[in-house]
């Protein structure tokens, strides 16, 4: 199959490495363009361009992908068919008509749920045991063409975002490889998404890890989850920023107010919330080094009755 591959951040690595390990023709790779990264502001190619590279593809970086030149590109190079995994943008009705097989789209999520850019972070945060990968052929809508293949996983009850990511990326390259053999034979069924039933994935920020110590610690552990390792979840202890990585849910019947520091024991910080106790195990201040709790009080306090997060302003 003679294919242009289009993606950029590591997630979208494992597919193009099975692509060319099946040994079908990639004519080029569209990636994003480079970026500073790094406190020295490095010029950083983007994952995908590195592994295209090392095989000698054709790489193309458009800061726009529906000009009219890239268009015209895109037709003459001819392409069967148009593999997009977390590429970045949307393509025009022009580009999706020209591959004779279509323009197919891997997708981190059981679609119609968490349409979107964030579906992995957004499945953590809203408490999902269950999510997947979805192909499906791409339409001028964001994630809503028809269905081709799924494949699905349990969330692991401390499962990160980024432990997901890998395990969702490594799936779908799978997946993938599974659809394309579908279509080459023309057993392909299509399945319309049910549009009533679709959820919404957007895009992550900083300032969604704002913890809100006034819900549950159920929901407050999830986006700890969900947010590892980026944007990460903060609070603010006294007139410090405290980024918490692991934290664990302590039922109790009694209620505390939320935010306070109940108990700090040699391992763990307790601190009340609208509903249970949340326990810190794994915490960051400013400036400082991601440590276990009783790491970090090897030198340093942590006083008990503090209100996390009262003084902070976004």
């Amino acid at each position: 199959m003679r294919v242009i591959y289009m993606g950029t951040p590591d997630f979208a690595v494992p597919c193009l490495q099975k692509i060319i390990e099946k040994e079908h023709e990639v004519v080029a790779v569209f990636t994003q363009p480079d970026k500073p990264k790094g406190r020295g502001n490095k010029m950083t190619m983007p994952p995908v361009k590195e592994l295209a590279l090392e095989h000698n593809i054709a790489v193309y970086q458009p800061n726009k992908i529906k000009t009219p030149e890239m268009v015209e590109l895109i037709r003459d190079l001819e392409p069967q068919i148009i593999i997009v995994v977390a590429y970045g943008h949307l393509l025009s009705k022009e580009i999706l008509d020209i591959p004779p097989f279509g323009c197919i789209n891997v997708h981190a999520s059981l679609l119609p749920k968490y349409r979107g850019a964030a579906p992995i972070n957004w499945a953590i945060i809203n408490g999902e045991e269950v999510t997947g990968n979805t192909t499906m052929y791409m339409d001028v809508g964001m994630d809503t063409g028809d269905i081709i293949l799924k494949d699905s996983l349990t969330i692991g009850e401390d499962e990160t975002a980024g432990e997901l990511h890998d395990r969702l990326s490594i799936m779908g390259a799978d997946l993938l490889l599974n659809t394309i053999d579908l279509i080459e034979r023309g057993e392909v069924e299509r399945q319309k998404q049910n549009d009533e039933e679709a959820t919404y994935a957007p895009i992550m920020n900083k300032e969604l890890g704002n913890i809100d110590w006034n819900k549950s610690a159920f929901e407050i552990k999830n986006l700890i989850r969900g947010t590892n390792p980026w944007p990460s979840a903060f609070t603010t202890y006294q007139d410090k920023t405290m980024k918490i990585w692991k934290s664990r849910v302590e039922k109790i019947d009694e209620t505390y107010p939320a935010g306070k520091i109940i108990r700090v024991t040699k391992e763990e910080v307790f601190v009340g919330t609208g509903k249970d106790m949340l326990v810190i195990q794994e915490l960051q201040f400013s400036g400082g080094k991601r440590l276990s709790v009783k790491d970090f009080l090897v030198g340093n306090h942590i006083d008990e009755d503090v209100i996390l997060g009262e003084d902070y302003n976004l």
